[in-house]
């Protein structure tokens, strides 16, 4: 069977069957008949193949490592290869510094350790974000000041950002959630008015750009991480990028222990330092890897842009919004909301349950982080209220509210960037299971048994 669909009869087909049109039943009309049921009710895949899988390795991978292996300089205070991986990596991102360090994490607490964040202090990120964007926070006994979330974009709402400062506010710490880029220049004209640094925690967010110019090079820093899931990853692995000459030297004083560069590490430089320094392995693994990443990264976009051209036509479903200054995504994420109003208000978790079923592997992204007993706890740690007092922790509890992320943490579906990497017919066939999920869901509604308590 051929399902790789002309896209005008696709889309036309979608709009009519979105309006009510039927063609011979209420599915899709383009799909054969025995598609037209959804997989969880009996009928067949809608992708009944195999997405590509991650990571992807060849030759050079493995001669790499075993030349790191064989010269027995596995440390970078011994041999090159981070060094050739920092040299590649800022010429590709047009960097004047690049640092190699042990992973994406500790590439923003060294960027933090070099502003000398610590006690007292307060930093801006978005509710909206891994985990390890606070946690570099809380171990300098910082405190994190949450905004709250740009709903359509998934990004930090950068028009919220001047709210959250204050006379204690040391850093404004922007997250290109998915690979997509923040609203750099409101960020970037917030911070310059008020002399606060900017670092782009650009974990997710290889070779996106914003305006042309390379997210991670905008603001003081940027970091980036090289874990597995990542565009580029060698497991794991971390960099910072700066165009400021001192704040890349502090950088690699920092993650070296507070000494200095490789030939002159007898000195420490300040009065704090950590041993964060990224393995010959990673670094050779990452110069080789570097080789696939544009190419990836093309298909990455190409795909994305017409699947997000064929997911605009399905009522209900809302692909996340790039900003106008946004020239490149990472699409490290492929993100959107499902508006269960229109799919017959099937909770989320059977939505997920249903798109799994046709072969679309998706998760419902991140949870509202504000609102963890983990982050909520930090109010009863007893070095903050020592440093803070119960008081102020009491009111930071109070600040914590973030409405439009809650909302968006029910609406939120993921997929992953190595679908991404699959053919235009993976992409069609993505749409084919949401259509089919939609013209199905009283159905699947009222077949599904969910989760004690799920109400979204």
């Amino acid at each position: 069977m051929n399902c790789h669909l002309d896209r005008r009869k696709f889309l036309s087909a979608m709009t009519l069957a979105s309006a009510g049109v039927t063609l011979g039943g209420p599915a899709f009309a383009y799909l054969p008949s025995e598609n037209k049921k959804p997989a969880l009710l009996g009928g067949p895949k809608a992708h009944p193949g195999q997405f590509p899988s991650w990571p992807v390795a060849g030759r050079s991978d493995e001669q790499g490592l075993v030349d790191v292996l064989r010269s027995k300089k596995w440390g970078r205070l011994s041999g090159n290869s981070v060094a050739t991986f920092e040299n590649k990596f800022k010429e590709l991102t047009g960097a004047k510094h690049c640092l190699g360090v042990s992973s994406g994490t500790n590439a923003l607490y060294t960027s933090l350790g070099v502003l000398d964040i610590g006690p007292g202090d307060e930093v801006i990120i978005p509710v909206y974000t891994f985990i390890a964007t606070y946690n570099v926070v809380v171990l300098n006994y910082a405190l994190p000041r949450f905004v709250d979330t740009d709903l359509e974009s998934f990004q930090i709402d950068a028009t919220k950002i001047e709210q959250a400062i204050s006379r204690n506010t040391r850093l404004i710490m922007p997250v290109h959630i998915g690979g997509s880029p923040a609203d750099m220049d409101t960020v970037m004209e917030i911070a310059g008015r008020h002399d606060i640094p900017v670092i782009e925690d650009a974990c997710q967010a290889h070779l996106a750009e914003w305006k042309g110019q390379k997210v991670g090079t905008i603001g003081m820093a940027g970091a980036f991480s090289f874990q597995s899931s990542k565009n580029l990853n060698s497991g794991e692995g971390g960099a910072v990028l700066s165009n400021d000459d001192a704040f890349a030297r502090n950088a690699f004083n920092f993650q070296n222990q507070s000494r200095g560069t490789d030939s002159d590490s007898s000195t420490y430089r300040s009065t704090r330092g950590s041993n964060l320094r990224m393995t010959e392995f990673q670094g050779n693994l990452l110069t080789t890897q570097m080789d696939m990443l544009s190419s990836q990264a093309r298909t990455r976009s190409l795909n994305a842009t017409y699947l997000t051209e064929l997911l605009r036509e399905i009522p209900g479903i809302y692909p996340a919004k790039m900003y106008p200054g946004v020239t490149e995504s990472a699409y490290h994420l492929y993100m959107f909301r499902y508006d269960k109003r229109e799919f017959a208000d099937m909770p989320r978790s059977r939505f997920l349950q249903a798109l799994a079923a046709e072969g679309v592997p998706c998760s419902g992204g991140y949870r509202s982080m504000n609102k963890e007993d983990y982050v909520q706890r930090l109010a009863k740690n007893r070095h903050y209220l020592k440093l803070y007092g119960e008081k102020a922790m009491q009111e930071w509890v109070e600040t914590t509210s973030c409405p439009q992320n809650d909302l968006l943490c029910e609406q939120a579906v993921w997929f992953t960037q190595s679908m991404l990497l699959g053919t235009k017919n993976d992409m069609e066939q993505i749409a084919q299971a949401l259509v089919k999920i939609r013209n199905h869901a009283g159905e699947l509604a009222k077949s599904g048994s969910p989760e004690k308590g799920d109400k979204k």
